[in-house]
Protein backbone atom coordinates (compact mmCIF):
# COMPACT_ATOMS: atom_id res chain seq x y z
CA UNK A 1 0.00 0.00 0.00
CA UNK A 2 0.62 3.70 -0.56
CA UNK A 3 -0.39 6.26 1.69
CA UNK A 4 -0.05 9.62 1.01
CA UNK A 5 -0.07 12.86 3.48
CA UNK A 6 -1.96 16.15 2.90
CA UNK A 7 -2.04 18.07 6.10
CA UNK A 8 -3.40 21.25 4.41
CA UNK A 9 -6.04 19.69 2.38
CA UNK A 10 -8.13 21.46 -0.05
CA UNK A 11 -11.07 21.43 -2.61
CA UNK A 12 -9.90 22.39 -5.79
CA UNK A 13 -12.17 24.50 -7.57
CA UNK A 14 -11.01 25.34 -11.13
CA UNK A 15 -13.25 28.14 -13.42
CA UNK A 16 -12.37 28.54 -17.03
CA UNK A 17 -13.29 31.83 -18.69
CA UNK A 18 -12.82 33.55 -22.40
CA UNK A 19 -10.50 36.36 -20.40
CA UNK A 20 -10.49 37.34 -17.10
CA UNK A 21 -10.12 41.26 -16.90
CA UNK A 22 -9.72 42.54 -13.44
CA UNK A 23 -11.60 44.81 -12.02
CA UNK A 24 -14.33 43.36 -13.71
CA UNK A 25 -17.35 41.19 -12.92
CA UNK A 26 -16.72 37.93 -14.89
CA UNK A 27 -19.38 35.40 -15.09
CA UNK A 28 -18.48 31.39 -14.87
CA UNK A 29 -19.72 29.61 -17.48
CA UNK A 30 -17.57 26.17 -16.80
CA UNK A 31 -16.12 24.92 -13.90
CA UNK A 32 -14.89 22.17 -11.93
CA UNK A 33 -14.31 21.01 -8.54
CA UNK A 34 -12.47 18.06 -6.37
CA UNK A 35 -10.56 17.10 -3.62
CA UNK A 36 -7.20 18.88 -3.86
CA UNK A 37 -4.28 19.36 -2.01
CA UNK A 38 -0.56 17.68 -3.24
CA UNK A 39 -1.19 14.32 -1.54
CA UNK A 40 -4.56 13.77 -2.37
CA UNK A 41 -3.75 14.58 -6.01
CA UNK A 42 -0.88 12.16 -5.56
CA UNK A 43 -3.53 9.26 -4.12
CA UNK A 44 -5.61 10.07 -6.95
CA UNK A 45 -3.24 9.29 -9.45
CA UNK A 46 -1.65 6.49 -7.51
CA UNK A 47 -5.28 4.93 -7.58
CA UNK A 48 -5.67 5.19 -11.53
CA UNK A 49 -1.88 3.52 -11.71
CA UNK A 50 -4.05 0.80 -10.02
CA UNK A 51 -1.94 0.66 -6.93
CA UNK A 52 -4.06 0.47 -3.29
CA UNK A 53 -3.44 4.19 -1.60
CA UNK A 54 -4.73 5.53 1.49
CA UNK A 55 -4.99 9.22 1.93
CA UNK A 56 -4.51 10.96 5.24
CA UNK A 57 -4.18 14.51 6.28
CA UNK A 58 -6.10 17.03 8.21
CA UNK A 59 -9.70 17.75 7.48
CA UNK A 60 -12.30 20.28 8.54
CA UNK A 61 -15.66 21.70 8.57
CA UNK A 62 -18.22 21.26 5.88
CA UNK A 63 -15.44 21.43 2.90
CA UNK A 64 -13.65 18.51 5.11
CA UNK A 65 -16.78 16.39 5.00
CA UNK A 66 -17.18 16.78 0.82
CA UNK A 67 -13.23 15.77 0.99
CA UNK A 68 -13.67 12.70 2.36
CA UNK A 69 -17.47 11.93 0.73
CA UNK A 70 -15.60 12.66 -3.23
CA UNK A 71 -12.61 10.58 -2.18
CA UNK A 72 -15.17 8.05 -1.34
CA UNK A 73 -16.77 8.21 -4.82
CA UNK A 74 -13.23 7.84 -5.97
CA UNK A 75 -13.06 4.51 -4.69
CA UNK A 76 -10.13 6.09 -2.95
CA UNK A 77 -9.56 4.78 0.54
CA UNK A 78 -9.06 7.50 3.48
CA UNK A 79 -7.94 8.15 7.23
CA UNK A 80 -8.31 11.78 8.26
CA UNK A 81 -7.52 13.18 11.37
CA UNK A 82 -10.95 15.58 11.84
CA UNK A 83 -9.75 19.63 13.02
CA UNK A 84 -12.06 22.58 14.06
CA UNK A 85 -12.42 24.78 11.16
CA UNK A 86 -12.70 24.97 7.22
CA UNK A 87 -10.28 23.00 5.11
CA UNK A 88 -9.66 25.45 2.29
CA UNK A 89 -10.83 26.47 -0.81
CA UNK A 90 -8.02 26.59 -3.61
CA UNK A 91 -9.25 28.40 -7.40
CA UNK A 92 -7.16 28.37 -10.18
CA UNK A 93 -8.77 30.84 -12.79
CA UNK A 94 -8.09 29.70 -16.17
CA UNK A 95 -7.56 32.85 -18.96
CA UNK A 96 -8.36 30.76 -22.05
CA UNK A 97 -7.24 34.10 -24.09
CA UNK A 98 -4.24 34.63 -22.37
CA UNK A 99 -3.26 31.04 -21.37
CA UNK A 100 -2.76 32.33 -17.61
CA UNK A 101 -3.48 30.19 -14.42
CA UNK A 102 -4.42 32.40 -11.34
CA UNK A 103 -4.40 30.86 -8.26
CA UNK A 104 -6.13 31.80 -4.96
CA UNK A 105 -5.26 30.02 -1.99
CA UNK A 106 -6.94 29.47 1.18
CA UNK A 107 -5.19 29.37 4.33
CA UNK A 108 -6.91 26.53 5.89
CA UNK A 109 -7.75 25.82 9.61
CA UNK A 110 -5.14 26.45 12.77
CA UNK A 111 -4.28 22.48 13.58
CA UNK A 112 -3.92 22.33 17.65
CA UNK A 113 -1.30 20.32 19.37
CA UNK A 114 -3.89 17.58 20.03
CA UNK A 115 -4.40 16.92 16.32
CA UNK A 116 -0.82 16.91 15.68
CA UNK A 117 -0.07 14.51 18.40
CA UNK A 118 -3.13 12.41 16.63
CA UNK A 119 -1.82 12.58 13.41
CA UNK A 120 1.62 11.18 14.50
CA UNK A 121 0.03 8.22 15.92
CA UNK A 122 -2.09 7.92 12.33
CA UNK A 123 0.96 7.91 10.23
CA UNK A 124 2.75 5.79 12.47
CA UNK A 125 -0.06 2.97 12.07
CA UNK A 126 -0.26 3.77 8.07
CA UNK A 127 3.22 3.40 7.74
CA UNK A 128 3.36 0.08 9.56
CA UNK A 129 1.16 -0.95 6.99
CA UNK A 130 2.63 0.73 4.02
CA UNK A 131 5.65 0.25 1.21
CA UNK A 132 5.91 3.95 0.86
CA UNK A 133 4.52 6.92 2.29
CA UNK A 134 4.30 10.42 0.43
CA UNK A 135 4.34 13.63 2.56
CA UNK A 136 3.60 16.40 0.31
CA UNK A 137 2.46 20.13 0.48
CA UNK A 138 2.50 22.82 3.17
CA UNK A 139 1.97 22.91 7.16
CA UNK A 140 -1.21 24.07 8.30
CA UNK A 141 -1.34 26.93 10.54
CA UNK A 142 -0.64 25.53 14.31
CA UNK A 143 2.40 22.87 13.06
CA UNK A 144 5.86 23.95 14.02
CA UNK A 145 8.41 24.70 11.29
CA UNK A 146 9.90 21.32 11.40
CA UNK A 147 6.90 18.97 11.60
CA UNK A 148 8.20 16.79 8.65
CA UNK A 149 10.85 15.88 10.91
CA UNK A 150 8.89 14.06 13.45
CA UNK A 151 7.00 12.85 10.40
CA UNK A 152 9.97 11.40 8.34
CA UNK A 153 11.46 9.45 11.19
CA UNK A 154 8.28 8.07 12.53
CA UNK A 155 7.46 7.23 8.93
CA UNK A 156 11.39 5.44 8.35
CA UNK A 157 10.56 3.80 11.68
CA UNK A 158 8.00 1.86 10.60
CA UNK A 159 9.81 0.70 7.99
CA UNK A 160 8.26 3.19 4.61
CA UNK A 161 10.42 4.48 1.73
CA UNK A 162 9.39 8.06 2.65
CA UNK A 163 8.91 10.79 -0.19
CA UNK A 164 8.81 14.35 1.01
CA UNK A 165 7.28 17.01 -1.75
CA UNK A 166 7.89 20.34 0.29
CA UNK A 167 8.80 24.05 -0.13
CA UNK A 168 10.35 26.47 2.17
CA UNK A 169 11.03 25.86 5.94
CA UNK A 170 8.76 22.54 5.98
CA UNK A 171 11.70 21.73 2.90
CA UNK A 172 14.34 23.07 4.73
CA UNK A 173 13.72 21.30 8.13
CA UNK A 174 12.11 18.60 6.80
CA UNK A 175 15.56 17.27 5.05
CA UNK A 176 16.96 17.22 8.46
CA UNK A 177 15.37 13.48 9.07
CA UNK A 178 16.61 12.29 5.56
CA UNK A 179 13.62 11.17 3.75
CA UNK A 180 14.81 8.96 0.99
CA UNK A 181 13.95 10.88 -1.61
CA UNK A 182 12.49 14.85 -2.27
CA UNK A 183 11.27 16.48 -5.38
CA UNK A 184 12.47 20.14 -5.34
CA UNK A 185 12.31 22.28 -8.10
CA UNK A 186 15.64 24.62 -9.07
CA UNK A 187 14.67 27.20 -7.08
CA UNK A 188 14.33 25.36 -4.09
CA UNK A 189 17.88 23.53 -4.75
CA UNK A 190 19.70 26.75 -5.15
CA UNK A 191 17.91 28.09 -1.86
CA UNK A 192 18.82 24.81 0.24
CA UNK A 193 22.38 25.68 -0.34
CA UNK A 194 22.27 29.52 -0.22
CA UNK A 195 23.87 29.67 -3.63
CA UNK A 196 22.99 30.59 -7.14
CA UNK A 197 22.11 27.88 -9.99
CA UNK A 198 23.08 29.24 -13.13
CA UNK A 199 22.66 26.29 -15.57
CA UNK A 200 22.20 22.56 -15.41
CA UNK A 201 25.65 21.54 -14.96
CA UNK A 202 25.82 24.18 -11.59
CA UNK A 203 22.08 22.47 -11.00
CA UNK A 204 23.42 18.77 -11.02
CA UNK A 205 26.47 19.47 -8.95
CA UNK A 206 24.32 21.15 -6.26
CA UNK A 207 21.93 18.24 -6.45
CA UNK A 208 24.25 15.70 -6.01
CA UNK A 209 25.99 18.12 -2.94
CA UNK A 210 22.52 17.99 -1.51
CA UNK A 211 22.23 13.77 -2.41
CA UNK A 212 25.20 13.16 -0.22
CA UNK A 213 25.23 16.08 2.87
CA UNK A 214 21.43 14.17 3.60
CA UNK A 215 22.23 10.32 2.74
CA UNK A 216 19.27 10.49 0.47
CA UNK A 217 19.14 7.41 -2.03
CA UNK A 218 17.54 9.97 -4.96
CA UNK A 219 16.64 13.54 -5.62
CA UNK A 220 14.37 14.36 -8.80
CA UNK A 221 14.53 18.13 -9.88
CA UNK A 222 11.26 19.57 -11.96
CA UNK A 223 12.47 21.48 -14.99
CA UNK A 224 8.63 22.10 -16.12
CA UNK A 225 8.32 21.11 -19.83
CA UNK A 226 12.28 20.58 -20.19
CA UNK A 227 11.50 17.40 -17.81
CA UNK A 228 13.51 16.45 -15.07
CA UNK A 229 16.92 15.60 -13.66
CA UNK A 230 17.46 13.04 -10.97
CA UNK A 231 20.38 12.07 -8.94
CA UNK A 232 20.99 9.14 -7.22
CA UNK A 233 23.71 7.43 -5.38
CA UNK A 234 25.70 6.72 -8.51
CA UNK A 235 24.78 9.05 -10.91
CA UNK A 236 22.53 11.72 -12.47
CA UNK A 237 19.78 11.18 -15.26
CA UNK A 238 18.53 13.86 -17.29
CA UNK A 239 14.28 13.15 -18.14
CA UNK A 240 13.46 14.72 -21.62
CA UNK A 241 9.59 14.16 -21.95
CA UNK A 242 7.88 14.50 -25.21
CA UNK A 243 6.06 18.46 -26.63
CA UNK A 244 2.46 18.23 -25.65
CA UNK A 245 -0.82 20.85 -25.62
CA UNK A 246 -0.75 21.89 -22.43
CA UNK A 247 -3.82 22.35 -20.78
CA UNK A 248 -3.43 22.92 -16.87
CA UNK A 249 0.20 22.43 -14.94
CA UNK A 250 -1.34 22.24 -11.48
CA UNK A 251 -1.14 18.69 -10.08
CA UNK A 252 1.98 17.82 -12.53
CA UNK A 253 4.42 17.46 -9.83
CA UNK A 254 2.18 15.25 -7.93
CA UNK A 255 1.58 13.19 -10.49
CA UNK A 256 5.16 13.04 -11.24
CA UNK A 257 5.00 11.75 -7.59
CA UNK A 258 2.83 9.29 -7.76
CA UNK A 259 4.63 7.90 -10.98
CA UNK A 260 7.52 7.48 -8.80
CA UNK A 261 5.88 6.12 -5.60
CA UNK A 262 3.87 3.13 -7.96
CA UNK A 263 7.04 2.07 -9.35
CA UNK A 264 8.99 1.89 -6.37
CA UNK A 265 5.80 0.16 -4.67
CA UNK A 266 6.52 -2.49 -8.38
CA UNK A 267 10.36 -2.42 -7.62
CA UNK A 268 10.80 -1.24 -11.17
CA UNK A 269 14.16 -0.38 -12.10
CA UNK A 270 14.79 3.46 -11.62
CA UNK A 271 14.64 4.00 -15.65
CA UNK A 272 11.37 2.55 -15.38
CA UNK A 273 10.32 4.49 -12.27
CA UNK A 274 11.33 7.70 -14.49
CA UNK A 275 9.38 6.98 -17.36
CA UNK A 276 6.34 6.37 -15.79
CA UNK A 277 6.68 9.49 -13.35
CA UNK A 278 7.56 11.36 -16.35
CA UNK A 279 4.38 10.27 -18.20
CA UNK A 280 2.24 10.21 -15.44
CA UNK A 281 3.32 14.37 -15.52
CA UNK A 282 3.07 15.52 -18.61
CA UNK A 283 -0.53 13.46 -19.02
CA UNK A 284 -1.94 15.46 -15.53
CA UNK A 285 -0.66 18.56 -18.02
CA UNK A 286 -3.00 17.32 -20.89
CA UNK A 287 -5.63 17.39 -18.57
CA UNK A 288 -8.14 19.89 -16.58
CA UNK A 289 -8.12 18.26 -13.59
CA UNK A 290 -4.95 18.39 -11.25
CA UNK A 291 -4.19 14.42 -10.25
CA UNK A 292 -5.79 13.35 -13.34
CA UNK A 293 -4.51 11.53 -16.61
CA UNK A 294 -5.27 9.52 -19.45
CA UNK A 295 -4.38 5.96 -19.13
CA UNK A 296 -3.91 5.60 -22.92
CA UNK A 297 -2.49 8.54 -23.03
CA UNK A 298 -0.08 7.62 -20.03
CA UNK A 299 1.02 4.85 -22.12
CA UNK A 300 2.02 6.58 -25.26
CA UNK A 301 4.15 9.12 -23.72
CA UNK A 302 5.97 6.07 -21.45
CA UNK A 303 7.39 5.35 -24.30
CA UNK A 304 7.96 7.91 -25.58
CA UNK A 305 10.27 9.55 -22.47
CA UNK A 306 13.65 9.94 -23.55
CA UNK A 307 17.01 9.94 -20.91
CA UNK A 308 20.16 10.12 -20.67
CA UNK A 309 22.83 8.81 -17.78
CA UNK A 310 25.53 11.97 -16.91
Amino acid sequence: MITTVTLNAAIDKTYYLPSFPLGKVSRVQRFNAAPGGKGINVAKVVAQLGVPVTATGFVGGMNGEIIKQQLTRMGIAHDFVSVEGESRICLNILDEEHGTSTELLEPGPTVSEAALEEMKQRIRDLASRSQIVCLSGSLPAGAPKDYYVELVQIAKEAGAYVILDASGDALRHGIEAKPHMIKPNEEEVAALLDIEVADEEALRNAVETLLHKYEMERISVSLGGAGSLTAVKDGCYRVTTPKVEVVNTVGCGDSFVAGMAVSLARKLSLEDGLAMASAAGTSNAMTEQAGQIDPAVFEQLRKQVQMVRL
